[in-house]
């Protein structure tokens, strides 16, 4: 398949996703390496397409449905922390989409996180164990913001509530 034709063809293939598609499997469809894809993708991106890598593989983020809502929380904790603090949002019912640190030297600094479920929880902190890869907010004294997202007001108001109340919550 011609480079650019293969390039449309994987970027309609991640806006129709309902999942994230890792870099081998879009590899194995369109018979290329995963090192292609990568390439495809970093061209995409340049190009100005928003594709974004997660620990679940790529994805070209959606518009929150209709009724859902988005909030940016303000965040401070340990990373022992992590695994609840990000638990109360998904067990209430929202999605952490990313995290972001204000480093002093490169500004704003974002991570990917995608975590919509305990399973992606899991894999997330299975990832900084083998990894020993420290977590953004090593770099800020634990300070560090989430994007969120909730089926309604309500439910981001309980996931506030629940986070503030662990005291994760800047105010």
């Amino acid at each position: 398949m011609e480079t650019e034709k293969r390039r449309r063809e994987l970027l309609k293939l991640l806006r129709k996703a309902s999942r994230p598609l890792t870099g081998a499997e879009l590899a194995s469809h369109f018979n290329v390496s995963r090192q292609v894809i990568v390439q495809d993708i970093a061209i995409l991106r340049a190009s100005g397409e928003q594709i974004f890598a997660s620990l679940q593989g790529y994805l070209v983020p959606s518009r929150p449905q209709e009724s859902w809502v988005r909030a940016v929380a303000a965040c401070r904790h340990t990373r022992e922390q992590i695994e609840d603090e990000l638990g109360i949002v998904v067990d209430l019912g929202g999605r952490v989409l990313d995290v972001i640190v204000e480093h002093p030297v490169y500004g704003e600094l974002r991570g990917n996180l995608m975590v919509a479920s305990r399973r992606d929880l899991s894999l997330f902190l299975e990832s900084l164990d083998k990894t020993a890869a420290n977590p953004l907010l090593a770099l800020t004294g634990g300070i560090h913001l989430h994007t969120l997202e909730a089926p309604d007001q309500k439910v981001m108001e309980e996931i506030t509530a629940a986070l503030d109340k662990a005291g994760y919550l800047v105010k």
